[in-house]
């Protein structure tokens, strides 16, 4: 990914712009067929000379256009003809982010792959589900690992609805008026690029196409965040369910010889912040003073490399970490059994309300045998089958059927054909 930003690759890439144009030009009888020909033969540029005549002229493109008809000689007049800096800067910036965005697409089919092998392989291991960092009631590790397949796949297609707004080209000249240059030309050029000519454009692509493809990018670093949260919080030394993979020779801490950390979904969490906060700044480049200026442009330089490369690193990051992800379900089951029962504190509750008890009647019932069982230490079946008002409503028998694990996980089977049967939606 950082290649696709080098100062070669982004200058070679105007430099398709240019040379297509010229094609297309002279395809319509608007500069000579022999100067294109010669164009696309010469046209090249030396960055050491694009930086030294840029030093003088104080712009970008005009240095790389002199640089370029260095290369080309007198057939160099043909070249931006009718065309504005910003023809050639955002229809290179769309073929970039179109480039980025298609090899942050592979990655995610790559943590998706991850995600839904390690799901089958625990989807039937059991361990505690947690509302509030509290246990709530038993799931599997596999299904949990479903949920972040489903929302991976819905960043995926975020991703590709956001690629396909900002795949978009212009060439309609100083402010969008085709005064000095034809719609065809455009069309010709976006078409060879795999770009959509913009319908209608000022000097500039409009930027709520960019502020799209960030925030797309913001909110799949957030899932990544999401992740690696959970995987931080499962790797805690009282919780110790899962913990990223730790290699012979490693060191976790300098001065503690002991320590493991989960040091890969602590980086994940803070590389997403920065991908967050370019997103407010594609946001606050929409607005633009008339047809345009250019305090857009600065950002963009920085934003556009730095999000894709971010997001393109924490997702193959992520996916080793999914991929060798080290899972204990033994002591997924200890601490499930660490609440002595009380994960059964709701099927308790709707037996009573089905035997006939209030609600109201039967969440006191249940509440004062859970209450003691967290205060006092005690079994909470026990005491659930000790205590006399619950007796009238339930036998022994069945308060026995409701401590049963099977009874959380009978809709696995259907959650799992949800989410691994339904068709991807893919560009």
């Amino acid at each position: 990914m950082g290649c696709l930003w080098t100062d070669e690759n982004r200058y070679r890439t105007w430099l398709s712009v240019e040379v297509l144009a010229c094609r297309a030009m002279a395809d319509l009888g608007l500069i000579p067929s022999e100067a294109a020909d010669i164009i696309e033969e010469k046209a090249d540029f030396s960055c050491e000379r694009i930086e030294e005549i840029e030093k003088e002229t104080r712009h970008d493109v005009i240095a790389f256009l002199t640089s370029v008809a260095e290369h080309v000689g007198p057939e160099a007049r043909y070249i931006h003809l009718g065309m504005t800096s910003s023809d050639v800067l955002d229809t290179a910036f769309a073929c970039l982010l179109k480039q980025a965005g298609e090899k942050i697409l592979t990655g995610v089919d790559r943590l998706m792959a991850a995600l839904a092998r390690r799901a089958r392989e625990h989807k039937d291991t059991i361990m505690i589900g947690r509302s509030h960092g509290i246990h709530a009631e038993p799931i599997t590790f596999g299904l949990k690992l479903a949920v972040f397949h489903d929302e991976m796949r819905r960043n995926r297609l975020r991703m590709a609805q956001a690629l396909e707004s900002v795949a978009c080209g212009k060439i309609s000249g100083a402010v969008g008026t085709f005064a000095n240059i034809p719609p065809q030309v455009e069309a010709y050029v976006c078409e060879k690029l795999g770009l959509t000519p913009a319908p209608a454009s000022t000097q500039i692509v409009q930027r709520d196409r960019h502020a799209h493809f960030f925030t797309a990018l913001a909110i799949l670093a957030s899932s990544i965040e999401k992740l690696a949260m959970e995987i931080r919080h499962l790797q805690r030394t009282e919780v110790q369910e899962a913990e990223e993979f730790f290699s012979k020779g490693q060191k976790g801490s300098s001065a503690m010889p002991h320590k493991r950390n989960p040091i890969g979904s602590e980086n994940l969490c803070g590389l997403a912040r920065i991908v967050r906060t370019n997103a407010l700044a594609a946001m606050e480049n929409v607005a633009l003073w008339h047809e345009r200026d250019i305090s857009h442009s600065s950002v963009e330089r920085v934003i556009g490399p730095d999000s894709t490369i971010l997001v393109d690193y924490m997702l193959h990051r992520m996916s080793g970490i999914i991929e060798n992800l080290v899972v204990y379900p033994e002591r997924m089951k200890r601490n499930l059994d660490s609440t002595r029962g009380l994960i059964f504190s709701q099927q308790v509750l709707l037996a009573l309300a089905e035997a006939g008890a209030s609600r109201e009647d039967a969440y006191a019932m249940v509440q004062r045998s859970a209450m003691k069982a967290w205060d006092e230490g005690g079994d909470f079946k026990e005491l659930v089958l000790s205590d006399k008002n619950i007796a009238k409503h339930l036998t022994r028998e069945a308060i026995e059927q409701i401590f049963d694990l099977r009874y959380h996980l009978k809709q696995v089977n259907t959650i799992f054909d949800r989410v691994f049967s339904a068709p991807e939606k893919k560009e």
